[in-house]
């Protein structure tokens, strides 16, 4: 089947409508409001994420869960979890979050969303019963351009399990020239072929076979649309049919060499060997790994022996058999190549370990002979599936030795802390020490008292400043000078002077006596304040002094049982790194022994079909004598 969608664009949408889903919505019936993360440490996550570092991501998002340090966005970061799950292909783990996040905390558009890019993954992990399952958990209507991928995706799942006949039904009714329609009725095309109804499938396939196409995508889908209908008319028993969708794929297009061979298996089938010569002739020069091209080579000897091209058959099949016998010695080279790791190393150094998970696209091939056949093992989804799961062990095998390599650094920093907190300790006890909070307290009781005491009696002169308090005491002492006490006109007029002195500096300082009274109250609380400051000051450095040590203790024991843990962690990692390498050599070795069991196959057709004319030319020359 196929699909004309590529899964990282969907996953990747699904991640942001994830982030932004909650605020989105409120942003909706405002379009001014701006989107506020209120919790800081979900901020952190959401940078990492936006440059698809999705590792630092996950690691500081399970941190902060952890620290239950998210107050605000705790619902978002949930489902932010679970899509970075998803970049990392633990669909596992990401569909219990969202089974379990989505089942009342978002509106029915949001969730029917969200199970159907989980149907995408599940279908292209290859559950297709969980695929289906998440299908039928969406209530509403999808939009258009997912409706469409809802339907052909349960079409697909249809053709996999054999259900031909409800495939067609549930496609058949689908109009209109998009991209979609024409994907749709080559789909019920396949399927009306799988279920034997050739002819059904001929309009449908033809029709697409004819398309105009816009766009590189399309015009593939063409290509392989005239290819599946010829070969259908091939195996139906209509060569002449067959031929003209075959001519009509292109000639460099990724379908070409099955399109030649089929051309002149169809001129064959019409006993038209001389035609069938000129596109097998055509593939000779292509590429040997190429199955078409291998099968040319056997077909252009049997066709000149059909022709009665005796001895230029035979030089063919010789041709043919020194080919598949260096091919198969090269597959034997590539495959000790591979299961040495070699290739598999060259992977990593030619590519650095910037990015992670489900988006990692591999660049360049690693140079060599064998990099003309890892064309052929990373168009399975299979291998590039696992090459990007041993990429991602090595970059949590990196991470890991980055870890254990901090761990040092951590208790080094410890130490150093521990050690300015021993040296600063006994200077810290020493002011501590002189500093007399208790009697600090108690002057400042005795303050208060004192000054309630002159309010209370209304003692103006209390309150007075140095300079006059120094004059009052002047004024009090001319008032007592003997020589003022003369019954004389010039000691009556010095008296009165005295007394109006006296009369207005009192009168100053019962003026200001209120002013001055809610001063020194107010410094005296200010003061009060302070003192209360200290004291709780004093009682957070106490505590701290008792605490402080058994902090240090407990981050030591943290970090001493880093090194442990990170280590367990390495182990696992190696033991998952070797049987992920083994599996990929799995995968690639039986693919290249596939290719050399078909070249043993074609080698021992050619050599059989070498000895077969071998023989007929032997019994021709005893005739002839």
């Amino acid at each position: 089947m196929l699909e004309c969608r590529s899964i990282v664009s969907r996953l990747r949408c699904l991640l942001v409508l994830l982030v932004l889903m909650a605020p989105a919505v409120h942003a909706a019936k405002n379009d001014r409001d701006s989107i506020v993360v209120k919790d800081p440490q979900y901020g952190e996550v959401l940078f990492y994420f936006y440059q698809d570092d999705y590792f630092p991501a996950i690691v500081r998002l399970l941190a902060a869960q952890q620290q239950q340090q998210f107050t605000e966005h705790a619902d978002e970061a949930e489902l932010l979890l679970g899509g970075m799950y998803l970049s990392y292909g633990h669909h596992l783990e990401a569909a219990a979050i969202f089974e379990r996040m989505l089942a009342d905390n978002v509106s029915t558009e949001i969730r029917d969303r969200t199970w159907f890019f989980l149907a995408r993954i599940w279908y292209q992990r290859g559950y297709r019963d969980k695929s289906q399952q998440a299908l039928d958990y969406i209530e509403g209507e999808l939009p258009k351009n997912l409706q469409r991928e809802a339907l052909m995706l349960r079409a697909n799942i249809l053709i996999d399990t054999g259900q031909y006949d409800a495939a067609v039904a549930l496609l058949q009714g689908w109009k209109g020239r998009t991209e979609w329609a024409s994907y749709a009725k080559f789909n019920v095309g396949v399927a009306l072929v799988r279920s034997g109804r050739v002819d059904e499938a001929h309009e449908l396939l033809d029709d697409l076979g004819n398309l105009n196409p816009f766009n590189e995508e399309l015009t593939s889908l063409r290509d392989k649309a005239n290819l599946a209908l010829g070969y259908a008319l091939l195996q139906d028993g209509q060569p002449a049919a067959a031929k003209e969708p075959l001519q009509r794929v292109r000639l460099e297009g990724p379908f070409s060499n099955k399109a030649l061979l089929g051309v002149g298996w169809a001129d064959a089938e019409m006993d038209n060997y001389r035609r069938a010569l000129v596109p097998w002739m055509e593939l000779r020069g292509r590429d040997l790994l190429d199955s078409a091209v291998q099968e040319s080579m056997l077909a252009i000897p049997y066709a000149m022996a059909r022709l009665d091209s005796i001895s230029q058959a035979a030089d063919h099949y010789l041709n043919a058999i020194e080919a598949f016998y260096e091919e198969t010695n090269r597959l034997d080279r590539t495959i000790a190549h591979i299961e040495s790791g070699q290739m598999f190393e060259q992977f990593l150094s030619n590519d650095p370990l910037d990015s992670t998970g489900w988006y990692w696209q591999l660049e360049k091939l690693p140079e060599g002979p064998e990099a003309r056949y890892l064309f052929h093992l990373l168009a399975t989804h299979e291998f590039q599936e696992g090459l990007k799961n041993y990429r991602d062990l090595n970059y949590l095998q990196k991470n890991l030795d980055n870890w254990r390599d901090n761990v040092v650094v951590y208790a080094n920093m410890l130490e150093t802390r521990k050690q300015a907190y021993d040296e600063r300790l006994p200077r810290v006890e020493d002011a501590l020490a002189r500093a007399d909070l208790e009697g600090m307290v108690n002057r400042k009781l005795e303050f208060d008292s004192t000054l309630n005491n002159i309010e209370k009696s209304h003692d103006w002169l209390a309150l007075a400043e140095r300079s006059e308090f120094e004059m009052w005491g002047e004024i009090t002492g001319l008032e007592n000078t003997p020589a003022l006490q003369a019954n004389i006109p010039e000691a009556e007029e010095v008296r009165d002077k005295i007394r109006l002195l006296k009369g207005v500096l009192q009168w100053q300082l019962e003026r200001d006596f209120k002013d001055r009274l809610w001063r020194i109250r107010r410094n005296l609380n200010n003061a009060g304040e302070a003192l209360v400051a200290a004291q709780r000051s004093r009682r957070q450095i106490d505590e701290t002094m008792r605490s402080e040590p058994l902090r240090f203790e407990e981050f030591n024991q943290r970090v001493n049982r880093l090194g442990p843990d990170i280590d367990n962690m390495v182990l696992r990692v190696d033991d998952a790194l070797v049987k992920q390498l083994a599996f990929l050599q799995t995968i690639a070795v039986n693919e290249l022994q596939a290719q050399k069991q078909r070249l043993d196959v074609y080698t021992v057709q050619a050599r059989f079909a070498l000895a077969a004319i071998y023989d007929v030319a032997a019994t021709a020359g005893e005739a002839s004598q």
